[in-house]
């Protein structure tokens, strides 16, 4: 997933969100082992929404207790901070975050970590991303590459016309998929086959938007990447408006993105696991506070190629794996 810019959180939800969680803990923290913290960002996403559930079962599981938080808007790193200073105030033994910004949070994990906790970052590293022990994310470089390769194998001999519907390029994980698409098709920046490029909000409406204008400039374009699912679905009104036949790519592996695909709106997306995420994060805590190895270094949560029409030397599932799988509504 990806990350906008910060906003300030109302002190009056700040207080709120931290004695919910103080409240949570207390409840979970009777006849536990220890306990370890979970802090995502806004649980309205149901990325994390699912990445917390998952952390918070494989815990619940192994006889842990939980404090739990979560940041109020995309970039808020103000409530995370403040979380983290609580669950080290706590005496908690592991803390497993989603960082709302891989910038504002090296100062209190360092805090953590000095005070013995194990810190996993999930979906996306700090920087560097040696702040934390670990970290356990989608490889989005790989994500994109998946998308790139089929793309090119699905267009066979008929030459490129490429429209890129980007978020934010200065975001990491918008830069990986996007680089990877790249490679996968086997472009490079000024490649003379992108006749279109749009940053969009992530979106459904940008995307609508984005596509319409770039088929308005470019009529012949037959190969979209987007950066995720909503923008594809977007995408796809204009394409349909249009008539256009369109290989569609995106990147996320949610519910409706899937639906998408069995419906034949997007040609292929790449779902990445954020229930995978989170009970690597916790297991990694686990063994690290049991006396085990600690955790280390950027580890990849896995990715898969969801599509209807598989293409020759590139592993995949079809979309009734993929609504068997997929994460959100």
């Amino acid at each position: 997933m990806w990350k906008n810019s910060n906003r300030p959180l109302c002190a009056a939800s700040f207080s709120i969100a931290l004695t919910l969680a103080t409240m949570t803990a207390s409840a979970q923290a009777q006849d536990t082992k220890y306990l370890i913290g979970v802090i995502e960002q806004q649980l309205s996403n149901p990325f994390f929404a699912r990445l917390q559930q998952a952390a918070v079962d494989e815990a619940k599981k192994n006889g842990l207790g939980t404090i739990t938080a979560a940041s109020s808007a995309a970039g808020d790193s103000d409530t995370q901070i403040a979380a983290v200073e609580n669950m080290i105030n706590r005496g908690v033994k592991g803390i497993v975050i989603d960082p709302a910004n891989p910038f504002a949070l090296r100062n209190v994990i360092k805090k953590a970590r000095d005070a013995g906790i194990v810190v996993i970052t999930t979906n996306t590293s700090l920087e560097p991303a040696t702040t934390a022990n670990a970290s356990y994310e989608t490889d989005n470089l790989a994500a994109g590459e998946l998308v790139g390769k089929w793309a090119k194998a699905r267009l066979g001999a008929t030459g490129a016309k490429v429209a890129l519907l980007d978020y934010d390029l200065s975001d990491k994980t918008s830069k990986a998929r996007h680089d990877g698409f790249l490679k996968g098709f086997g472009l490079s920046e000024h490649s003379p086959e992108i006749v279109g490029t749009a940053l969009t909000q992530a979106n459904v409406e940008t995307g609508q938007s984005s596509m319409e204008n770039l088929l308005a400039a470019h009529s012949d374009i037959n190969v979209v990447y987007t950066i995720n699912e909503p923008t594809a679905q977007g995408a796809y009104l204009s394409i349909k408006r249009a008539r256009k036949d369109i290989v569609l790519t995106s990147i996320d592996g949610s519910c409706s993105g899937v639906h998408s695909v069995a419906d034949g709106a997007i040609g292929a997306t790449v779902m990445q696991f954020p229930d995978r995420m989170g009970k690597m994060a916790v297991e990694a805590i686990i063994t690290a506070v049991n006396g085990g190895a600690k955790p280390h270094g950027v580890n990849n949560s896995g990715t898969v190629l969801i599509t209807d029409h598989p293409v020759k030397g590139l592993a995949s599932k079809d979309s009734a794996w993929g609504l068997k799988n997929c994460w959100g509504e």
